[in-house]
């Protein structure tokens, strides 16, 4: 903390320094010039005013020399305050724009001014910013009334049902589990909101343990037996045993998401690969199911907040267990990609750092 304190004070110096420097060389220039303008004239004026007496000469000379030093001074100065200043009143009038919600306005380096400059494209960075954060909060809000909508509009539906006396015991039980079902993905919608919000605030990892990342992926498969089981999915494991450190319950999620979507969208009688193993510094988690895979358009979006593709829908995902993953993979300096053919299957490639290290 003291070093980036540290670091950022001796940038704040040079920031000025800099600043003071162009400062200082812009009035020496306006100087120079003014003076050489003015010594052209004089000498121009010189020729002119031959009739003047010995005794008259110095006197006028240092009048008209005053009256000319001070015309052409102004007018030096405000050339060089109109490329100053107006590129100011530009960054001025765009920060007026973006108060009215306005993120489209960007603005040219000038070439002419380094301060100038690094405030122009601050604010082209920031604009920027704020434009891509506005689309993404009415995406968002968009997202979210939707999902949330979806679960509390059948749970009401199904409990007026209920009510209904002449229901037979059988659709009164069927409804009941929709609307536990609904209830359950309404809790899971909430906690991966939560978690998610949570860790987009987070730049450091807490709670470090060391622990057998192979035994952790086993313990995930065994988690969601129920789910496997039920689709007669059989996994071919082939891992490497290793350990790691990282937070575990956290990471647990990862493998809980990527292998619960394996089996939610492999046929019946299918087989999940689940490959471990290191290299170096690095560590791969392969993750291939058999399933019906996905286009180019989901896979080039499947790490979005809500998004969800065709296959999603139909299995009533919420768009937000692999954005969660994706967080935390990078929170642990990882990264996470797929690989997918419609229709083939997919493969999620999880790989770390061995003991925080990136190579």
């Amino acid at each position: 903390m003291k070093k980036h304190l540290i670091s950022a004070l001796r940038s704040e110096r040079r920031r000025n320094y800099t600043m003071n420097a162009s400062i200082v060389s812009a009035v020496f220039m306006i100087m120079i010039w003014a003076g050489l303008l003015t010594g052209f004239i004089m000498i121009g004026i010189k020729r002119c005013l031959h009739f003047l007496s010995p005794l008259q000469m110095p006197f006028v000379f240092l009048i008209v020399g005053l009256v000319v030093s001070v015309i052409i001074g102004t007018c030096i100065s405000a050339a060089v305050a109109s490329k100053i200043v107006g590129p100011v009143r530009e960054v001025k009038k765009a920060m007026h724009r973006v108060e009215k919600g306005d993120f489209s306005q960007r603005l040219e380096v000038t070439g002419f001014n380094g301060e100038i400059d690094e405030l122009i494209e601050s604010y082209n960075k920031m604009a920027q910013e704020l434009g891509g954060i506005e689309m993404f909060r009415e995406n968002f809000i968009n997202s979210f009334s939707h999902e949330f909508k979806t679960p509390i509009v059948s749970i009401q539906g199904f409990a007026k049902q209920l009510k209904k006396e002449n229901l037979s015991e059988e659709k009164k039980q069927e409804y009941i589990d929709i609307i536990i079902s609904e209830s359950k993905r309404l809790t899971n919608l909430s906690s991966n909101i939560l978690m998610l919000s949570k860790l987009e605030n987070q730049q450091i990892i807490t709670d470090k343990t060391s622990f057998s990342l192979d035994e952790q992926i086993r313990n995930c498969i065994l988690l969601l037996e129920k789910q496997w089981t039920a689709k007669d999915i059989s996994f071919d494991i082939d891992m490497q045993e290793i350990q790691y450190t990282t937070n575990a319950e956290m990471l647990s999620q990862v493998w809980v998401n990527i292998i619960g979507n394996a089996v939610k969208f492999s046929p019946e009688g299918s087989s999940i690969r689940v490959k471990l193993f290191k290299e170096g510094d690095v560590i791969t988690a392969e993750i291939t199911d058999r399933g019906i895979g996905m286009d180019q358009q989901t896979i080039s979006h499947i790490f979005e907040r809500f998004y969800q593709g065709d296959r999603a829908h139909a299995s009533k995902g919420n768009g937000l267990g692999l954005p969660l993953v994706k967080r935390i993979v990078e929170l642990c300096n990882g990264n996470i990609r797929v690989e997918s053919q419609y229709g083939k299957g997919t493969n999620f490639i999880v790989t770390l750092p061995q003991n925080d290290k990136w190579p």
